[in-house]
């Protein structure tokens, strides 16, 4: 990408989407494109064909979906499926017919079978059963990467799927009722320091048994393999995308259980009371570890640590909500 390509980032005010809005500004890129869902409702075809025919962006970050926790995905599971197969269907079908060079589309580690061995390699996909608490959303994500490898099929697109492990940072949703499970306990935590009284702070409760491990990725560290595989010469592109999975694995290669993780959170955030683990709720998949080995032939690894990431983020969250 030139400095001076146009550059539409779909969900700019959302995680992903704000990250890669400030590394593309941060590296000297002038035209980038973003709408707020106000003004450009992706799940309106009509309203993406017109975007799309007026803007005519030649590069395309897809980072706009509805997402959420496992309470979330098990309340509104119509929402998730529905959303972000529109959403996927009229962005990418667009890119195809308004000429776009080359779109990077975000799928999902629940897209992954339940039991899958680990880590979890791109062929992996659609080797067993889904985790039930993320069906819906899984196989929209499924059907967003199965698309992106039709239209590279059959037009010759550059459409790049790729798979991140749970992202997290700077500007995460802290919603209590729809955000994932590291931002959900820095609020908790954070609010049980704040309530407590002498030397009896409050509990704090973590969803499932704690046993349950997943893999998380600072989002900063994310938008930089992003801007990597968008940028790749094309004979490494094409050889990627002519793989009989073409989708990619963005990771650190590590793992935390839940309960380990909700303890790193209680000593960053300065919260030294009890934990408990509520096992009537559902802890998800097992274990959720990405193969990354198509991404190390790159050259890509991660800079930022768990625990530095969790600080920056805690931070941030501070500095929001003062």
């Amino acid at each position: 990408m030139d400095r001076d390509s146009c550059i539409y980032i779909a969900g700019h005010t959302g995680l992903v989407g704000s990250a890669l809005d400030a590394r593309l500004r941060a590296d000297g890129h002038t035209r980038i494109l973003t709408r707020r869902h106000a003004d450009l409702d992706l799940t309106r075809q009509g309203e993406v064909e017109s975007f799309f025919e007026t803007e005519r962006p030649e590069y395309v970050f897809l980072a706009a979906a509805r997402v959420g926790g496992i309470g979330a995905n098990a309340a509104r599971p119509a929402e998730f499926i529905h959303a972000n197969l529109m959403i996927q269907a009229n962005v990418l079908d667009a890119a195809h017919r308004y000429g776009v060079k080359r779109l990077l589309f975000f799928g999902s580690s629940c897209a992954y079978p339940r039991d899958a061995a680990q880590p979890m390699r791109e062929d992996d996909l659609l080797t067993g059963p889904l985790e039930p608490t993320s069906e819906p959303y899984a196989m929209a994500k499924l059907a967003g990467i199965s698309m992106c490898a039709a239209y590279n099929r059959q037009y010759g697109t550059r459409f790049i799927p790729v798979i991140p492990a749970t992202v997290y940072g700077p500007r995460d949703n802290f919603d209590p009722e729809t955000s994932h499970v590291l931002p959900a306990l820095l609020r908790r935590f954070r609010e049980a320091r704040r309530r407590a009284s002498g030397d009896r702070p409050d509990a704090v409760t973590v969803w499932g048994t704690g046993t349950a491990r997943r893999e998380f990725l600072f989002v900063d560290d994310l938008a930089r393999a992003c801007l990597l595989l968008m940028g790749l010469e094309e004979e490494r592109l094409q050889a990627i995308l002519r793989m009989p999975v073409p989708v990619t694995n963005i990771g650190t290669g590590g793992e935390i259980a839940i309960g380990e993780l909700a303890r790193l959170i209680g000593r960053i955030v300065g919260y030294d009371g009890r934990l408990v683990f509520d096992a009537s709720r559902p802890d998800g998949a097992p274990r959720k570890r990405l193969d990354t080995a198509r991404l190390d032939r790159l050259g890509w690894r991660p800079s930022v640590s768990l625990e530095e990431g969790i600080r920056k983020t805690y931070e941030w969250y501070e500095s929001v909500t003062q």
